[in-house]
Formats: C-alpha cells, sequence, structure tokens
C-alpha cells in the first residue's frame, strides 16, 4: 500500500513526514506540477506532489492533471488523498472549518478531465461517477477529525471553476443555488481523472473565505486564501498524520 498525498495552496512547503528522497517522473502525457517526493507517516509509504508546483507558479488550468494522477499511480499510490483551499457558500461553514467533500459539480470549460481522447472500437469507456469520493477514506477522516477535534463539516458539494479569477457575485449566488456547498478550481477535474484511474480518492477542503457571496462581508483575495491556510496549515499535517496510519 502506498498513499499519495497532493498537496494544494500553503501545504507544499509543510513537513509531513521526514524527506526521504525526491525525484522526477515522467509521464504519456507531460510531466507532472512538481517532482515527487517519497517519505513514511508511521511506517506507510507516502508519496507528495505539489499540485501547482512547489513555489505556486502554475494556474489552475494550467496544471497538467493527467500526468500528475498517471505519476502517482505508476509510483504505485494505490490511494489519495487531496488537500485544498475553498471559498464557502454557506454561513454555517466558516473560514478555517474542514469539509470532507462527497460531490462536485465540474464548471470547467478548457480541461483534460479524461486520459481517453480515443476509444477501443466497440470498447467505449465511460465511467460511472455517482459517487466521485471513496466512502472508505471520507469515513476514516471524518473520524480523524473527531479525534483531533477539528471543527468539520461530513459531506459537502464543490464545485470547480475554471480560474484563475475568482468569481462575481452573479455567478458566487448562482452556484449557491445550484446545490454547491464550497467553491474552488481544482477538485473536480482531478477526483474525474483518479476515478478513471481506478484509484480511491478523497478531497479534505478548508474553508478560507465567503467568495462574494455576502454584500457586507470582504470579497474574496488571494491574500486572503493564503493567510488562512497558512494559520490552518497545522490542522491539515494533523489530519492526514491521524488518518494515513489507518488506510488498509
Amino acid at each position: 500500500m502506498k498513499v499519495g498525498i497532493i498537496g494544494g495552496s500553503g501545504l507544499n512547503k509543510s513537513k509531513i513526514f521526514k524527506e526521504e528522497r525526491e525525484f522526477e517522473a515522467k509521464t504519456p502525457y507531460g510531466k507532472p506540477s512538481s517532482n515527487l517526493t517519497e517519505g513514511q507517516i508511521k511506517g506507510v509509504k507516502v508519496v507528495l506532489l505539489a499540485r501547482h508546483g512547489k513555489e505556486h507558479t502554475i494556474p489552475p488550468t494550467q496544471v497538467n492533471y493527467r500526468a500528475n494522477i498517471h505519476a502517482l499511480k505508476e509510483a504505485g499510490c494505490t490511494h489519495i488523498i487531496a488537500t485544498t483551499a475553498v471559498g464557502s457558500l454557506k454561513e454555517e461553514i466558516g473560514r478555517g472549518h474542514f469539509v470532507i467533500l462527497d460531490q462536485f459539480i465540474d464548471f470547467t470549460k478548457h480541461r483534460k478531465n479524461s486520459f481517453y481522447e480515443t476509444f477501443e472500437p466497440g470498447n467505449p469507456k465511460h465511467t460511472p461517477m455517482a459517487n466521485p469520493f471513496s466512502k472508505e477514506l471520507r469515513e476514516l477522516l471524518i473520524s480523524s477529525c473527531e479525534e483531533l477535534n477539528l471543527k468539520y463539516h461530513d459531506k459537502g458539494t464543490v464545485v470547480t471553476i475554471e480560474g484563475p479569477r475568482f468569481s462575481t457575485r452573479a455567478e458566487s449566488k448562482m452556484f449557491r443555488l445550484l446545490g454547491a456547498d464550497v467553491i474552488n478550481m481544482s477538485i473536480a477535474t482531478e477526483a474525474a481523472l483518479a476515478n478513471e484511474a481506478q484509484i480511491p480518492y478523497a478531497a479534505v477542503a478548508m474553508s478560507t473565505d465567503y467568495d462574494c457571496l455576502f454584500d457586507d462581508v470582504e470579497p474574496v483575495t488571494w491574500e486572503q486564501v493564503l493567510k488562512v491556510f497558512k494559520e490552518n496549515v497545522e490542522k491539515v499535517t494533523n489530519l492526514l498524520l491521524k488518518t494515513i496510519p489507518k488506510i488498509k
């Protein structure tokens, strides 16, 4: 067993395990966002990948999601846990709260969100996606949130937008009406590809802002996102450290 961790905003420089080795990965889809870093957490082999590059130089749409998932699979990862910053579309999901996502709405337009560009004759590939996040991994994350006494929500729908711009007020209100609880720029694409690759995938979302949903709350800025994530990165790290040894 080996667990892949896809680090989002603010996690890339967190020392979640003692680094054993860093190596470059090549895939049929090009280079992944960063070199892979392999180590261990309480005896479990772990591989860390920085979604936006180690210095956060890759905008959301330009992330090579196919290469990232393929590289983790080729490295032997049997499970993937992703972390991500999200904007909240509900009053009760406050800044710094965790959401253990269970559904997504894909609102992207310009991405390679499938490994299949052609089908073999008579063998089309249409991956079921009714429940895109691993139930088993989600349950482990939820139990760890309980044990660590974290403020969390045990389910939530994320809408993934193209980015890198943030939403307009009209868009933010529309996404809420569509049934989204939180909003971000990466998870739907990643989850779809992990499902195609048949790798159990779960995502820990941290609410950093209220997007631009409320007229009396300051609209989201990148500085605000990073500030809240940095203030809570230790909690994210502890959640991963608590959960990964439970995976079977």
